[in-house]
């Protein structure tokens, strides 16, 4: 299966994706290590080396592995990788997220952009590394869902209290793990 993906600067224009989100969720965490081997440690991180983050995710999103990274979850189904530059990737959700099944239709990035299904909801994750205060690097992750029809606003409210519960976890678990790998073997 052939992804197509262009080429975006470090912060990536996620405005592209999905302008006028109902939630909007932004961490980050800065690092003393190079861009490049921040990058590469968020990329290799895996579900299993983040603490309650990774079984969260088992649990939503049944059948992903512990053992997959952050960057193979989000290039494969249910996710479309969207967009990919040197230091980011852009991936994208569609689906009824509200329920524990698998109810994520594979859609191409065109379709994902076009996607406003009645019932359903479109979800942007992007990560990057971006330049930060004193030539320190910045690890930042941006999550973004609009819900389509009235059954989508109401499955979306459903998980606002699991989003609002568990957000953070992607800065404690996610970011800061990937921040201690890359920091770990600059040294």
């Amino acid at each position: 299966m052939g992804i197509i993906l262009e080429v975006t600067p470090a912060r990536p224009d996620l405005d592209r994706w999905l302008p006028d989100p109902a939630v909007r969720v932004v961490h980050g965490r800065q690092s003393g290590a190079p861009a490049d081997r921040l990058w590469q440690a968020a990329r290799e991180l895996r579900l299993a080396d983040t603490r309650l983050l990774g079984r969260l995710i088992r649990w939503r999103i049944p059948g992903v592995a512990g053992a997959s990274s952050f960057e193979d979850l989000f290039c494969n189904p249910p996710f479309t990788a969207l967009a990919e530059g040197e230091t980011s990737l852009v991936s994208g959700l569609v689906g009824r997220i509200w329920t524990l099944r698998r109810d994520y239709p594979d859609v191409d990035p065109e379709e994902f952009r076009q996607w406003a299904r009645a019932g359903t909801a479109k979800v942007v994750l992007a990560n990057w590394v971006q330049p930060a205060d004193s030539g320190r690097s910045e690890l930042r992750s941006e999550t973004r869902v609009e819900a389509f029809g009235a059954q989508g606003r109401l499955g979306l409210a459903s998980v606002r209290p699991l989003i609002r519960g568990f957000e953070q976890l992607v800065g404690t678990d996610a970011l800061a793990a990937a921040v201690r790998r890359a920091e770990r073997e600059t040294r």
